[in-house]
């Protein structure tokens, strides 16, 4: 029995791993390096399009939670994540060439998957399959899965912030600290007086912007909205969001600034930073112009640029079962963010819970229902009806998970508290085999 995967992204690579590693063996489909999507440069698998960052690694947040979830359930991905990260206070951050080169080597020595490089145009229904194709899926097979749903096919637009040398940063303006000194000083931060956020914020709400055909600012996931569109919602909204000051005083100094725009190692060297919360879709020529108004970057080299892309995901509480089958076709399923889930872990958790039950059922065991006391059932619940309303792609969150039944007035002790019941639920969910 062999196991179709179409895509070799986050999700994909970590069904496949789930699959080959219960002895199953996989067909991994990747289209790279013969073709590349409009985001996508590198010939590696799992590649990281926007940010390096996989957001808190705290169990006191969600997504950590979900991180160690995952490492409990032999993760492919927090595997190479954990190998290859990168100073980053209280997230976990990854070197983005080195971690994408870990998972693609792993993926290839493995001697249950064979890695095929070509363009797939359509879904393969002749046997087990897992689309998983990323939000950027398009062409013949964009309009296969379309055709395969009927109406339910939902569609976005997100951005992603430009990275700049290290060495070009003026760090006689710029200094390093992390937000109430929380974990390391991982962070460069450009402080910025009232004038000077002033000048920016006006040159930013008036810059051009590159056309994105289909796109509108209705269109636009607030998860990734770009800088310029969430400066025009009012002159003080970036002060309360990637340009909050709050916690942030200069070291030497010990006053706090009006704004600051904060960089985020990129790479292992450190030699790479991007711009955290600075999305966009400006014009090239128009970002060097702008964010060179930022103290301290006024000469900054920028390697990439922020560009702009279609995110595309089916609308799941109408197709999808909390193992992320489909409900048309029991042999096929789905993972990643084209089901809706937002975010690097949640794609990954997602492959890991299809390619997990995926395993489980072909060798002849049940299905697990992971529930919603666990931060992964919790997702895959949600994704495959839990919304109400309008469905929209979802981050992992304690609010959609089961709650306590009990009163903890600590915010952060009863997150642990949920956390530790999740870990238990997942502990003794392996235990049983």
């Amino acid at each position: 029995m062999k196991v179709k995967i179409i895509g070799a992204g986050l999700a994909g690579c970590e069904a496949a791993w789930q699959l080959a590693n219960a002895g199953i063996c996989v067909e991994l489909y990747e289209q790279k390096p013969e073709h590349y999507s409009p985001a996508h440069s590198m010939p590696t698998m799992a590649e990281l399009v926007c940010s390096n960052s996989l957001r808190a690694a705290g169990l006191e947040n969600a997504v950590g939670l979900l991180k160690e979830e995952m490492r409990i359930l032999g993760s492919l991905i927090m595997e190479c994540a954990d190998a290859t990260q990168v100073p980053a206070g209280g997230a976990l951050a990854v070197d983005r060439e080195k971690f994408s080169q870990m998972v693609s080597d792993k993926i290839a020595s493995h001697p249950n998957i064979t890695v095929i490089s070509e363009k797939v145009t359509s879904i393969p229904q002749d046997g087990y399959t897992v689309i998983a194709t990323g939000p950027l899926t398009e062409g013949e097979l964009y309009e296969d899965i379309r055709n395969f749903f009927g109406d339910g096919y939902l569609h976005f637009f997100d951005a992603a912030a430009p990275i700049v040398e290290r060495e070009s940063i003026d760090m006689s303006k710029a200094y390093f600290a992390a937000r109430y000194g929380k974990g390391g000083a991982d962070y460069i931060n450009c402080p910025m007086t009232k004038e000077e956020y002033t000048a920016f914020y006006n040159e930013l709400i008036n810059a051009e912007t590159a056309p994105v055909h289909g796109a509108d600012e209705g269109s636009v996931f607030e998860g990734c909205m770009p800088v310029e569109t969430m400066a025009k919602r009012g002159e003080d909204t970036l002060l309360f969001g990637p340009l909050k000051p709050v916690g942030l005083e200069h070291p030497e100094t010990r006053k706090l600034p009006y704004a600051v725009v904060q960089l985020r190692q990129d790479n292992t060297e450190a030699t790479l930073y991007n711009i955290v919360g600075f999305q966009t879709r400006l014009k090239f020529g128009e970002q060097k112009r702008v964010f060179s108004m930022i103290p301290g970057l006024e000469d900054a080299s920028f390697v990439r640029y922020g560009v702009m892309h279609r995110n595309t995901f089916i609308n799941s509480p109408n197709l999808l079962d909390c193992y992320y089958r489909t409900l048309k076709n029991d042999k096929v399923f789905f993972a990643g963010q084209i089901t809706g889930v937002e975010g690097y872990i949640e794609s990954a958790s997602s492959g890991l819970l299809a390619g997990f039950n995926l395993a489980r059922h072909l060798n002849g065991a049940e299905m697990v229902d992971f529930p919603i006391t666990t931060a992964i059932g919790a997702l895959a619940h949600y994704i495959s009806g839990g919304s109400t309303g309008k469905f929209q792609p979802m981050n992992i969150n304690f609010g959609i998970m089961e709650s306590l039944g009990k009163k903890i007035k600590n915010k952060k002790e009863k997150n642990l508290a949920i956390s530790q019941r999740a870990i238990d639920t997942i502990k003794n969910i392996i235990s049983k085999g």
